[in-house]
């Protein structure tokens, strides 16, 4: 199947969706995929000020440890 038809294919299921959450899955993934285009075009004050408001946030212990974030993505799925 070509590109065209798989795209033609791909609108008719999307279409066909009639649950929510499903729209709102597929909305995250495409905003997502806007978000990496976004990091690129950061400037390198940019990049420095989020370093620093990171480490102020270390500092004050506002952190996620890895073990809740995968416990809160399985809650996800």
């Amino acid at each position: 199947m070509d590109l065209q038809s798989r795209k033609l294919s791909l609108i008719q299921a999307f279409l066909n969706i009639q649950n929510e959450e499903v729209i709102d899955r597929i909305e995250a993934v495409l905003g997502k995929s806007n978000s990496v285009k976004s990091i690129h075009s950061m400037t390198k004050k940019e990049l420095n000020k989020r370093i620093d408001l990171s480490m102020e946030d270390s500092k004050n212990g506002k952190l996620t440890h890895s073990k809740e974030l995968l416990d809160e993505i399985n809650e996800w799925l």
